[in-house]
């Protein structure tokens, strides 16, 4: 339910009908305020594992890879914790059952994503490590089969409906 109201959300903002030009105020209210003193400053520690995920941007898809020769998704995540001394599951679907589930409005850099990627089945098979969440923006580093370790944004519809669950690891 809650992911058809979010998908009828991104679809109302995506495609209204409205002005091209952006809608400028300066005026804030206590609520904004309260809201933007709620997020949580990143830690040098989630900064430093996005670091390592994001030095293998580019690198191509391989099959249980692990190294600059080759990286699958969870691989990826599972080299980026390892070289900050964190051990996580080295296959998505044990991560997944790893840390603290939680709800996708509350994500925050260093959570991971977990999809299911495959036709007609929910079972998680895939990993990403978000690198930047704002309001109805969360993008995350991954390792897909056809263009490698590459940043993708989960308002992609492919990944939306994809999405399966968040997990909180740190």
């Amino acid at each position: 339910m809650q992911r058809i109201v979010l998908l009828l959300l991104v679809s109302f903002v995506l495609f209204s009908c409205g002005s091209a030009k952006p809608k400028i105020t300066t005026k804030k209210t206590k609520n904004t305020q309260a809201a933007v003193s709620k997020k949580a400053a990143v830690s040098p520690l989630v900064k430093k594992i996005i670091t390592n995920a994001k030095a293998y941007e580019g690198v191509r898809y391989k099959y249980g890879g692990t190294t600059k020769k080759g990286m699958d998704c969870s691989g990826l995540i599972h080299t980026a914790f390892k070289e900050e001394q964190i051990e996580l599951p080295r296959i998505s679907r044990e991560m997944a059952t790893h840390g603290n589930w939680i709800d996708l409005k509350k994500v925050q850099e260093g959570d991971l994503l977990f999809f299911a990627t495959k036709k007609g089945s929910r079972k998680v098979n895939h990993v990403g490590l978000v690198t930047s969440a704002r309001v109805g923006q969360v993008e995350f580093i991954h390792s897909s089969t056809s263009k490698g370790v590459i940043i993708s944004n989960l308002a992609e519809k492919y990944w939306y409906f994809a999405f399966v669950q968040a997990r909180r690891v740190l």
